[in-house]
């Protein structure tokens, strides 16, 4: 999650929503990493899930991410939280809720959902102060 801050650093210091993503294997080697690129890219799907878990499917030749975990600072919205259910992923670790758009937990449950067929592990609040406070910074300065 460390990391995953550090990326979010870097996409609110390019412009972008500080949230940062990082995908690993089973043995705990990173596959891949990324930070929001929106407004870089102009890119309404350049969300760091979705980057990673791209990056993370073309490293492994196989978009099954069965036995991986993705550590991504905010909880996903509605779009990643899909991408995450259709990758198979084993694992999420989310750092801080999103009250407005979270789809894991907070507003929408999507991948316990009934149109869900994957059910994953979740687990959240991990160094969840530390990317609050990183999002609420950058908001703060930017809206």
């Amino acid at each position: 999650m460390l990391r995953a801050l550090d990326l979010a650093e870097a996409a609110g210091a390019a412009g972008d929503v500080p949230v940062g993503a990082v995908v690993v294997d089973r043995a705990g080697q990173v596959l891949a990493e990324a930070s929001n690129r929106r407004e870089r890219d102009q890119d309404p799907t350049a969300h760091a899930e979705i980057l990673a878990l791209r990056q993370a499917g073309l490293v492994r030749r196989n978009w099954h991410l069965n036995d991986c975990t993705l550590y991504v600072t905010l909880e996903p919205c509605p779009m990643c939280a899909g991408a995450i259910g259709l990758a198979r992923l084993g694992q999420l670790v989310y750092g801080a809720d999103d009250l407005k758009a979270g789809a894991v937990r907070s507003v929408l449950n999507i991948p316990d959902g009934p149109a869900s067929n994957h059910r994953l592990k979740v687990v959240s609040g991990i160094l969840e102060q530390a990317c609050r406070e990183q999002l609420q910074t950058w908001f703060s300065h930017h809206r």
